[in-house]
């Protein structure tokens, strides 16, 4: 499996101690295996002589070139930059092994970015070879001092400003809204573009963290913030459902399940929210009682009834009424696309046969969204208290995710590796 080795020079302050990592450096090649054939980094600070006339970057480049081919330097404006560069780098070769060569504390300090801006869809391994290189064999100025917990924090506040300061990706934020909603609660369904996620199936909004893929928790928070900037929200106020693809909904206020597909709040200014990449992002507000309620609805979570699930909810916990409950259908797959095996589509037939389409094949097409609609109605909601969401001035009603690749993320159509969008209310 392919590899990639990156070296931290920001430590080495003299030409006789490069020549000592050049030895180490050598030593380390020989002994892991690596060759010319896997790539190799070179973090340098900006702040020592590396990149200046006395100690240019060519001479580094020109040092390790004898048996690594075409070493690569990064001498960027902090840690933060070099880093996000170097995951950039790999990113486009598609390499997640990646070994550290640095000192004892220098693998502390990296460690801290390795969990801001890595996920674990990236295996690291750490070799320590410059301890007693120099008196000086620690990262410089405050990377040198101060706690675990405020080098962790400074790390933080480094990359979270940095991050602020790229550019977006794919045009600007465009949040779709209803107009059945009442103007006493904020509420929006996001799009997929206007963030800073550069990996093609995440590009670029993508507001969602998995573990298995590679968009970092920061970079998530950073479309996060810019979102609640456009929408009007503060992150610090955000709650997004932890998803199980059950029935299960957390009301706020009492102890929170482990993890739920829906939420109910009468909360002032608490914005509640829920993802969706081919599942159905759902808005529920009460404008008699100010309760509102968010829920994602897969196929699974269908048929188990969320939708249902978090109306009765609103209506044990808060006082609501099923007639003056409005529902709003995100952005979700839909029948043109969405297949299911014969078992499943079959309870997708006994809501409504409308429901599937090619009912005898192997794989019918379902539609989840009428489904939807048809079990709200049979609860109590009016069935013009159900609203599809729509783009403004377009005709085209289904927005199937699937179908718009410029608008939406997919699963189905993306793959394993997928971005994620949400819908979002709070109560005014």
């Amino acid at each position: 499996m392919a590899a990639v080795t990156l070296v931290d020079l920001t430590h080495v302050r003299s030409s006789q101690n490069y020549i000592c990592v050049k030895k180490r450096i050598s030593e380390f090649c020989a002994l892991t295996g690596n060759g010319s054939q896997e790539p190799v980094f070179f973090i340098a600070d900006p702040e020592s002589s590396v990149g200046t006339d006395r100690f240019p970057r060519s001479t580094i480049q020109e040092m390790f070139i004898g048996f690594i081919n075409s070493p690569q330097v990064l001498c960027k404006s902090s840690l933060s930059a070099a880093l996000y560069s170097f995951k950039q780098a790999i990113d486009k070769e598609d390499i997640s092994n990646v070994k550290i060569v640095t000192s004892s504390r220098g693998r502390g300090l990296f460690q801290v970015y390795q969990e801001l801006l890595f996920t674990s869809a990236y295996d690291f391994e750490y070799s320590v070879m410059f301890d007693n290189l120099s008196c000086e064999c620690c990262a410089p100025g405050q990377r040198s001092t101060g706690s675990s917990a405020a080098q962790a924090a400074d790390a933080k506040h480094e990359l979270s400003t940095f991050l602020q300061h790229l550019p977006a990706l794919k045009g600007d934020i465009a949040i779709l809204r209803s107009s059945l909603i009442s103007d006493c609660f904020g509420h929006g369904f996001s799009t997929r573009t206007g963030g800073i996620s550069y990996l093609s199936t995440l590009s670029s909004l993508n507001l969602f963290c998995n573990p298995r893929r590679k968009d970092s928790r920061a970079v998530v928070t950073e479309n996060l913030r810019r979102l609640g900037l456009q929408a009007g929200f503060h992150p610090q106020q955000f709650n997004l459902i932890k998803c199980n693809h059950a029935s299960d909904v957390w009301v706020m206020g009492k102890p929170a399940p482990d993890s739920y597909d829906g939420v109910v709040t009468n909360q002032v200014g608490v914005v509640i929210a829920a993802p969706g990449a081919d599942c159905m992002p759902l808005l529920f507000t009460d404008p008699v009682a100010k309760v509102i309620g968010a829920a994602h609805a897969g196929w699974k979570g269908t048929l188990m009834g969320i939708a249902m699930a978090t109306v009765n909810a609103m209506v044990s916990e808060f006082g609501s009424r099923p007639e003056d409950i409005v529902c709003v259908i995100g952005p979700s797959v839909g029948p043109c696309c969405f297949t299911l095996e014969q078992h499943s589509a079959r309870q997708f037939h006994a809501i409504h046969p409308d429901c599937v389409r090619h009912m005898d094949s192997s794989r019918p097409y379902v539609d989840i969204r009428l489904a939807t609609r048809i079990l709200l109605a049979r609860g109590g909601i009016k069935p013009e208290h159900i609203e599809d969401i729509r783009i403004p001035h377009q005709s085209d009603s289904t927005l199937c995710t699937s179908c718009h690749p410029e608008l939406f993320f997919s699963h189905v159509r993306d793959g394993l590796n997928f971005g994620t969008q949400i819908c979002f209310v709070w109560i005014k």
